[in-house]
């Protein structure tokens, strides 16, 4: 087999190839003259060059917002790129997921889901599980051979664990989006760990976490089954139980 041909790619700004990208930072210096400066000599060490700032604006009275504007000088080989690995398992309509969790556990499948710590951002979570769901799909609780138990915003990992004891679930779905000194990685290192002390038998939920900024790791970096990304749908999830419990993977405390 013999190697692709180098396909080189730049970016596209204005024409085909002429590498002109757009960046946007904070510098934590007050708004002005030398504060621009700044930004255009951080953009040159990134890279761009030449480069302008197109908007500055004070973010209080010691930080400014930058977009700055510039030429990258590097490329990219896209021959070189991998395709991504495809989803190891198809999506279901809801009637198929119903049918498959009646066979498997001849009961309902149970889902208890929560934003843990100080994340008080439910979009996510609320999308996946909540009837209305998200992209034109019903969430999970559409599915009636899904019991769903959403205990919503700021949840610590404690209360958490005590409430999928209490309802002996199946799965816990996790939503992250604050990440700021990768706040989501510990929270979720943080939960897998409380779950596999509080199951040392090894029958604990299903652990799923989902968010933005989990595209760096694995799950198990992160001690947990599953990540969805961005974009994410209820169907995906589903689906992902489905498999799962066509692996043997549940195992109920």
């Amino acid at each position: 087999m013999t190697a692709a041909e180098p396909e080189v790619i730049r970016p596209y700004g204005d024409t085909t190839g002429d590498g002109m990208v757009q960046v946007s930072f904070t510098l934590p210096v007050p708004h002005g003259g030398r504060a621009e400066t700044a930004a255009l000599r951080l953009a040159a060490a990134m890279g761009l060059e030449p480069a302008s700032v197109v908007h500055a604006k004070p973010m209080g009275p010691d930080f400014t917002f930058f977009i700055v504007y510039g030429r990258a000088r590097h490329v990219i080989d896209y021959a070189s790129v991998p395709e991504p690995e495809g989803r190891a398992y198809p999506l279901l309509s809801a009637s198929e997921v119903n049918l498959a969790i009646r066979t498997a556990l001849n009961r309902r499948l149970v889902i208890v889901g929560a934003c843990i710590g100080t994340d008080a951002h439910t979009v996510g979570i609320d999308a996946i599980l909540n009837v209305k769901g998200f992209a034109g799909e019903k969430g999970l609780e559409y599915h009636r051979e899904i019991q769903v138990v959403n205990m919503g915003a700021q949840v610590a990992v404690e209360d958490l664990v005590a409430r999928a004891a209490a309802e002996r679930a199946d799965a816990v779905l996790v939503s992250q989006v604050v990440t700021q000194r990768d706040a989501h990685l510990h929270n979720t290192r943080r939960m897998a760990d409380a779950f596999r002390a509080a199951h040392p038998d090894g029958r604990r939920p299903l652990l799923i976490v989902g968010g933005p900024r989990f595209d760096t790791v694995t799950p198990a970096d992160l001690g947990v089954d599953e990540i969805f990304g961005r974009g994410t749908t209820p169907a995906e999830v589903a689906a992902y139980l489905v498999h799962a419990l066509a692996r043997g993977e549940r195992a109920r405390a």
